[in-house]
């Protein structure tokens, strides 16, 4: 449960939510707008605590760690992907990808070493040194989805990762997830999109706070597809 005070009222902006995230799941989250699921992504993300409850991430109740542990666990744990990209302006592919390894305390060459292979992994091996504004929006996601492997986290959130993006290349993101799906990555995807959530194997659907429903997708989009994602693409 996860209760917030504004004034003297109480809102609930999830009440009573329980699923359980196995390992290589791929789950869309959907709802309606103040349905809980930003609420939701916070709390799976560890960038907040429920009010009452608990969450286990690997093994750890996650639900009662002051800020500096959850901050740990963040950079341990999770692999975030954003609508905005929220990549560093004036440094290249290379050292963003390298900013959790840095908060890891992860030495220069492996540092340099891991990320690299993780852009080679997302298909931009040859934008290596480029600016983020040296790329299109397709390929700052994929500087962003390297962020989020290169710990190798339990879990990939992804908020709206096609929001800011056009059709044709917000489906190539999506093949990019279907591929790192495959590879044996959890994945949950929050978006208000059906075809974006038609991606993932499952879809929570959240209203008003509470579990609407809880299915596997019949027909993903994808699931019988050939995936390859050549370099310099999207």
């Amino acid at each position: 449960m996860k209760i917030y005070k504004m004034g003297t009222q109480e809102v609930r902006a999830l009440n009573g939510v329980s699923f359980d995230v196995m390992e290589n799941e791929y789950i869309a989250i959907m709802g309606p707008s103040g349905s809980g699921k930003s609420t939701m992504m916070n709390l799976i993300g560890c960038l907040d605590t429920p009010s009452s409850g608990t969450y286990i991430l690997n093994g750890q109740d996650v639900s009662k760690l002051e800020d500096a542990e959850l901050a740990e666990v963040r950079n341990r744990e999770i692999g975030f992907v954003f609508q905005t990209f929220n990549l560093l302006p004036r440094t290249d592919c290379l050292s963003n990808v390298e900013l959790p390894l840095i908060y890891s305390g992860i030495k220069t060459t492996e540092r340099h070493r891991r990320a690299t292979e993780t852009l080679k992994r997302v298909g931009l091996g040859d934008r290596i040194d480029h600016k983020p504004n040296e790329l299109s929006g397709g390929q700052r996601q994929r500087v962003a989805i390297a962020r989020a492997l290169v710990n190798n986290p339990s879990i990939i959130l992804a908020d709206e990762p096609t929001g800011n993006l056009d059709t044709k290349t917000g489906e190539e993101i999506m093949m990019l997830f279907e591929e790192l799906y495959r590879m044996g990555n959890t994945i949950l995807v929050v978006t208000h999109e059906n075809d974006i959530a038609n991606h993932a194997r499952r879809i929570i659907r959240l209203r008003d706070g509470v579990v609407e429903s809880d299915q596997p997708v019949d027909n993903p989009k994808l699931e019988n597809a050939d995936i390859e994602i050549p370099a310099g693409t999207v």
